[in-house]
């Protein structure tokens, strides 16, 4: 046998592990998540509260509780999370937020917010517009290109 035929079948045979070994951790992350979204059902409630200020920025940085800062894994320390400033009765709080929904919460408004702990799983607005218009804006030079083609009366290719 050559040993181009060994090589390949080596690696054949690395790839096959790689892709069962990858399989099963899949599998089990996938239960930790099931586990993890039911735990987060039980613990659900709605809460009337004033948004004061929502940005992305680091675990450390954004005024969370120390338990909550070392509880997080070392890779979750270092990345920007969602976090929003907000008035909960007579205190002020940050809240991390879900990621499908940082874009339509309004800042500066009143709203009814589903939260379990300190993550903000829903939104609803109270007073004023609904936050549908803050979601349906759109930012940065996609936007801005698909705007003039709107304006030109071309069509945008998807």
């Amino acid at each position: 046998m050559s040993t181009a035929w060994i090589v390949t079948i080596i690696i054949l045979a690395v790839s096959i592990a790689l892709v069962v070994v990858l399989y099963f951790l899949g599998k089990k992350a996938q239960k930790r998540q099931a586990e993890q979204e039911a735990q987060m059902e039980a613990y659900k409630q709605s809460v009337s509260m004033l948004i004061i200020d929502k940005k992305k920025m680091r675990l450390n940085e954004a005024g969370l509780p120390q338990a909550v800062i070392d509880q997080a894994p070392k890779l979750m320390r270092r990345a920007k999370l969602p976090i929003v400033k907000a008035k909960v009765g007579p205190q002020i709080m940050s809240l991390v937020c879900d990621d499908k929904i940082f874009d339509s919460v309004p800042v500066k408004k009143e709203v009814k917010a589903v939260i379990s702990g300190i993550y903000i799983t829903e939104v609803k607005g109270l007073h004023g517009k609904s936050s549908s218009v803050a979601a349906a804006r759109k930012k940065g030079f996609k936007a801005w290109v698909e705007k003039m083609q709107e304006k030109a009366g071309a069509k945008s290719v998807k």
